[in-house]
């Protein structure tokens, strides 16, 4: 019961952060890459607790892999573009 509520106060709080960064990029990717951990480990309890296998959860790695290098690609890109990671100078027009 206790793990439960260790799992669902970190969820709460990454998405607390996520929701109140408004000034840097990398923080917005922390903070959803603090997320993702939670959700991983999550899906490990649950599949160590119900006897599945754990390729689903290495599948979970490789997307989330993926994810964290498009993020990364985006910050240096932007970074590249304007010389900062300010979220409030980022316009679509201008990608």
């Amino acid at each position: 019961m206790l793990l439960e509520y260790l799992l669902l106060f970190n969820m709460l709080s990454g998405i607390i952060v996520f929701c109140s960064t408004r000034k840097h990029l990398l923080l917005s990717l922390l903070s959803l890459e603090f997320m993702v951990l939670w959700v991983f480990f999550l899906l490990f309890l649950m599949m160590i607790n119900y006897g599945y296998e754990l390729y689903f959860s290495l599948f979970f790695l490789v997307f989330t892999v993926c994810e964290g290098a498009l993020g990364l690609s985006i910050l240096v890109s932007l970074v590249r573009n304007q010389g900062n990671d300010y979220l409030s100078s980022m316009s679509v027009l201008t990608w």
